[in-house]
């Protein structure tokens, strides 16, 4: 068999290999997170301009409440700055590591789903930083104003504010990958195009329920993650359709050359 990688090396040699991928991901990590605390300002000046926005010119501003919150700020930024920008190297370690142990078809059915999941994590990051944010962040200021004769004015803090950032990226980033989830599953044989048909109805419920987990509790930013994803669960249905009706093909004209033969 030549459709797999000679790959007779004892357990020991997997185990250093491992280490040794390892290693360069710590180093990844290590390396970025410099690099992102270095910048952390600027940084962080990118993360809060869609609140500079949602204040207007010349209102707004943000506090922190403990005199080491400023500093664990930057932090913050910097692991997290260092977690998307190390992220292809991991899943290049991670897919060099796998690689030889799969068949020439398991490659190439498994390679395309490593590469979309930065591009889709990257439209659901992008989703939340340019349209979800400054549409949540203007709903949430609007309760700004006099109160019984009071006046409330929105005093975030920095801490609270980037925790709420991250919770907006992460949380369209990670669920823009359902679909290599998904696929994932046809291919492997857990999932079929008529069960997903089928299951559509509580995926319409699961939808909801977990934009509701998700993203803070105002139904704007719920409406605009559980749409998406509905969206994306359509698409997937469609993706599969395609690579059924792909595989079918391949399946006949190998049938048809095996009895010519």
């Amino acid at each position: 068999m030549k459709d797999i990688d000679d790959s007779k090396a004892p357990l020991l040699d997997h185990l250093i290999e491992l280490r040794g991928r390892l290693l360069k991901c710590v180093y990844a990590l290590f390396i970025t997170g410099a690099i992102c605390f270095y910048f952390s300002e600027q940084l962080f000046a990118i993360l809060v301009h869609p609140l500079k926005e949602a204040f207007g010119d010349g209102g707004g501003r943000l506090v922190y409440t403990k005199l080491y919150e400023a500093f664990f700020v930057q932090v913050k930024i910097a692991v997290f700055g260092a977690f998307c920008l190390s992220f292809p190297i991991i899943a290049n370690q991670l897919w060099a590591f796998v690689a030889p142990g799969l068949y020439a078809k398991e490659k190439k059915a498994l390679l395309p789903f490593i590469i979309a999941t930065p591009f889709l994590f990257a439209m659901g990051a992008s989703l939340a930083y340019f349209v979800v944010m400054p549409t949540a962040f203007h709903f949430f200021l609007e309760f700004q104003g006099n109160s019984s004769g009071l006046q409330v004015e929105a005093l975030p803090s920095a801490d609270a504010y980037l925790g709420l950032v991250m919770q907006f990226i992460l949380a369209f980033g990670i669920s823009f990958l359902m679909p290599v989830l998904l696929m994932l599953l046809n291919r492997a044989g857990f999932v079929s195009r008529a069960q997903l048909i089928g299951l559509r109805r509580y995926m319409i419920v699961a939808a909801f329920i977990l934009a509701a987990v998700l993203t803070p509790p105002d139904v704007v930013s719920q409406l605009m993650l559980a749409v998406p994803l509905l969206a994306l669960y359509e698409i997937t249905i469609i993706a599969i359709w395609f690579t059924d009706r792909k595989q079918a093909k391949e399946l006949a004209a190998t049938e048809s050359a095996d009895a010519a033969n």
